[in-house]
């Protein structure tokens, strides 16, 4: 739990932490309670939950009696309070969700990339969907904190620039963030997206079970978010978490990086297909299928080896054992024992993979975590990077950060 201050410079920093305190206790809590768990004074308390009050975060929620002493007035969010939007791009499909400050989504559309090849023509897109989710869920406009944006990395996420990601040709320096601010009037943040799944599993978790794990990403590209003592690590750069070129299969094909089998190529959603019909599993129209051609041929497969084909559970096995592959790696260097699998093609092949991926890990020899690898799949589902960019509005607006202290010179 976060300790507050009562020293008068840290004003906001405690409005944070009493914030986040409430937050994470959806039944309510008293102000006697709040002080309690934060080590602020009463009168701190009383002062900040004044504030929030005011300002339509928080609520009054009824009377309860905690024991001796007179009954004690219950603070709650206001889930009518404020929202946020998050935006999830993707090669194929741009998701937007709507959550309200609780963090559960109101709303939710998806739209079918209109040319990964035009910034231009999906910032328009975006700037129409947002405002129609907006009128779909019947809110006021002015209590949208802000639109937090999902891309695939590397991103500059200072200058709120998508950087030269590999999947979307032609994104080469696009100023996103400032892009869609002046295209929605909207404070806008951008995180990469693994990242941002991360931030949404995390933000939607309670429990010391959740204070450190891996998310794995599996979407159009693969990507890994990493928790630790629940803070999302980013790095210097903010681009953590390419877990793309880990070698899995060294005899497997050329990567475009020099080396052979790397865990993208091995386990990517359009190698899957392009496997699949190499195998007459299954046929695509065209030499050169598109994106909306890969995510119905993955379907395809996923039906299939859920109908028990042989050739579909094969290449399913295989997925399941680079996958873990991977994963061994990452957990012994990081010393974690839980990972949370999630993303756009996780949700069709969930079960099958549940059932191989925890047991190729755990019967692996290169093993060397003290405790077994529990595997898990997100509480959040396909949406969970749009989820995670919303919440990063939240999360920037709700959480208190230490950072916050310190004074610049």
């Amino acid at each position: 739990m976060r300790r507050g201050s009562n020293l008068h410079a840290l004003g906001g920093f405690n409005q944070t932490v009493v914030l986040d305190t409430i937050r994470r206790t959806p039944a309510g809590l008293s102000r006697v309670e709040i002080a309690e768990q934060t080590g602020l004074s009463a009168q701190t308390v009383s002062n900040v939950s004044r504030r929030l009050l005011d300002a339509g975060v928080i609520r009054e929620a009824g009377i309860r009696s905690l024991g001796v002493g007179k009954p004690r007035t219950i603070l709650q969010l206001d889930p009518s309070g404020h929202y946020a939007i998050g935006v999830h791009i993707d090669p194929a499909v741009i998701t937007y969700v709507l959550l309200n400050i609780e963090g559960h989504v109101l709303a939710h559309t998806t739209t079918r990339t209109p040319s990964a090849a035009d910034p231009g023509m999906v910032i328009t897109e975006m700037r129409d969907s947002v405002e129609a989710i907006i009128a779909s869920a019947g809110i006021d406009r002015q209590r949208v904190l802000g639109v937090g944006i999902a891309s695939p990395g590397p991103i500059d996420m200072n200058l709120g620039v998508v950087l030269d990601p590999p999947l979307l040709s032609n994104w080469h320096g696009v100023a996103l963030r400032d892009e869609l601010e002046r295209a929605t009037g909207f404070f806008v943040l951008l995180e990469k997206d693994v990242t941002a799944a991360a931030v949404g599993e995390l933000w939607k978790s309670t429990g010391a079970d959740h204070d450190d794990f891996l998310f794995f990403y599996y979407g159009t590209g693969v990507g890994v978010g990493l928790v630790l003592s629940r803070e999302v690590v980013r790095g210097p750069t903010k681009n953590a978490g390419d877990a793309g070129h880990i070698v899995v299969d060294p005899t497997g094909p050329m990567c475009r990086c020099g080396r052979r089998g790397c865990l993208g190529d091995a386990i990517s959603p359009v190698t899957i297909v392009n496997a699949a019909v190499e195998r007459g599993l299954i046929q695509l129209p065209g030499e050169t299928p598109d994106t909306s051609a890969i995510d119905a041929g993955f379907s395809q497969v996923a039906t299939l080896a859920h109908a028990g084909n042989p050739v579909a559970i094969e290449l399913l096995d295989e997925v399941a054992r680079y996958m873990a592959e991977a994963i061994v790696t990452i957990v012994n260097l990081l010393d974690l024992n839980r990972v949370v699998f999630g993303g756009p093609y996780w949700e069709r092949v969930a079960d099958l993979l549940l059932e191989r991926v925890p047991a190729v890990i755990n019967a692996s020899t290169a093993l060397v975590t003290l405790r077994p690898v529990t595997v898990t799949g997100s509480k959040i589902g396909a949406d969970v990077a749009a989820v995670g960019a919303a919440c990063l509005v939240l999360d920037a607006t709700l959480s208190p950060r230490s950072a916050t202290l310190f004074i610049s010179n």
